[in-house]
Formats: C-alpha cells, sequence, structure tokens
C-alpha cells in the first residue's frame, strides 16, 4: 500500500525558506572570513604557546579565598537580580498581556522591548555611573535586562492561558484580583518559574562577563589578573567560572525537571 503524496509547502514558507537561505549565502559572502589564516601551522602553534601560559593554575591558599568570596559576589549578584527582575516582569506582564487595558498594553510591551534589547555591558556602563564600581551596579544592570526578558516572556504565557477557569470564578462572583491568583497564575506558575531558573543560569555567566567592567566578582578578578599578564592566577579564576556555571546550571535542570512533573 502506497502513502498518498506530500502535500506541497504553502508559497508564502518556500519563500521564507528561500529569503534565509539567501540571507546566510549573503552572511557568508559579505563577511571576510579567513579560514586558511584560522587553520594555519602559526595560528595553531601561537594559540598553544597562548594556553601553555595558564598552566599551571595558582592554587596559593590567599587567592583560592579571593576566589572564594568573589565566587559568592557573582552568586549573590546573579540570583539578586534574578528574584528582582522576577517579580518585575510579573508586574510589567499583566499590562503587557492586555490585563490593564489596550492603551497600557503597546506602551508597556515597548518599554519590555527597550529593556531586553539593550545589553547587561551596556546597562552595566550606565549604572557604573550612577552607582560607581563594584556589584552593585552589575546587579542594578542585570535586573534591567532581565527584568525586559522575563516580562515579555510572563506575558506572552499569560495571553496563551485558556480564560474558561477564570472566566467561571467571574461568573461565580469572583473578583478580577482572586480570578487572576487562583485560576491563571497556578495554570503558568511552573512555566514561569522554568523561565525564572533558566535565566538564573544565563546570569551567572553575564555576572561574570559584568564584572570585566568593574561590576565586581570573578569577572573583575579576571580583568585585573589579565591586564597584568598573570595568566596562571587568571586559570584559576576561569576554572572557577565554569565549576560555579556547572553547579547552577545542575541545580538549575534539576529544579525545572521537577517542577514540569
Amino acid at each position: 500500500m502506497s502513502l498518498p503524496p506530500a502535500p506541497p509547502l504553502p508559497r508564502a514558507r518556500v519563500l521564507a525558506l528561500l529569503a534565509i537561505a539567501a540571507l546566510i549565502v549573503g552572511s557568508f559572502l559579505s563577511l571576510k572570513l579567513e579560514w586558511a589564516a584560522l587553520f594555519s601551522a602559526d595560528a595553531a602553534r601561537n594559540s598553544w604557546e597562548f594556553l601553555l601560559g595558564f598552566a599551571p593554575p595558582d592554587l596559593a591558599p590567599a587567592l583560592l579565598k579571593k576566589i572564594a568570596l568573589a565566587s559568592c559576589e557573582t552568586l549573590a549578584m546573579s540570583a539578586l537580580a534574578t528574584v528582582i527582575a522576577a517579580q518585575l516582569g510579573l508586574l510589567l506582564a499583566l499590562p503587557a498581556s492586555g490585563r490593564c487595558g489596550r492603551v497600557a498594553q503597546p506602551a508597556t510591551r515597548l518599554l519590555l522591548n527597550v529593556a531586553r534589547a539593550i545589553p547587561e555591558l551596556v546597562w552595566a556602563s550606565i549604572a557604573l555611573i550612577a552607582a560607581g564600581l563594584g556589584p552593585f551596579a552589575g546587579t542594578l544592570a542585570l535586573t534591567a535586562h532581565t527584568s525586559g526578558v522575563l516580562g515579555r516572556l510572563f506575558a506572552d504565557a499569560l495571553e496563551n492561558t485558556a480564560p474558561q477557569a477564570e472566566q467561571a470564578l467571574r461568573i461565580n462572583g469572583a473578583g478580577a484580583v482572586n480570578a487572576f491568583l487562583y485560576a491563571t497564575l497556578p495554570q503558568r506558575l511552573p512555566q514561569m518559574l522554568s523561565y525564572t531558573l533558566y535565566r538564573w543560569e544565563n546570569n551567572i555567566r553575564a555576572a561574570a562577563i559584568l564584572g570585566v567592567v568593574g561590576a565586581g566578582g570573578l569577572g573583575q578578578m579576571l580583568k585585573y589578573h589579565l591586564s597584568l599578564f598573570q595568566m596562571q592566577t587568571a586559570a584559576s579564576v576561569i576554572i572557577a567560572m565554569l565549576l560555579l556555571v556547572a553547579v547552577v546550571d545542575a541545580l538549575s535542570f534539576g529544579l525545572r525537571r521537577w517542577l514540569t512533573r
């Protein structure tokens, strides 16, 4: 028994695929990608010599103590920024999802787009002017960017929620706030928590990078030692970054699996 032929792709989808393919080809043609130089013997030798400068890592007790404190600082920055951003994101998601009138929806969505479109490094540069060097500026930068990301994700989740449960409570006399808290929010809370945990993973990496501009944590240590060409000390900081990211990734993955059971 022969299978029926597959239906043809819609014309719009074919045109979209062709446009994407043309964009990819145009990107390769417009960029000066020197593959021969990348895989040359000189490039391999120079890269190997550079990597050898990091070995062996500096394991002095005094340095390890500083690295441990900087790791805690980076972890605290990311966790605090994620918690604050989740709360701000939920508050902004309500008008962004159309629950506070059609006038507030486009304005709130524009605000969320601006917040998430500006990279963390730019937010950190702005925060450094206002708050000075240190982890406070890094926390503000992560909070601003993550609020935009989570606010948009939360708004989309609320828009895609089936309204029947909330409507049933409203028909039976419940107020708008109670109907949202007892009907809509419980349906989307596991998904929102999953988004929040995933953003925490990203904020760990971002917090390490923000230290490069003076926002504290492991990144600030890394920039300092690299600028002095103390490669072995920088290697210890990099290893601490990798371990911290791995631990948070594993913890976040386990929590997300537990929430989605």
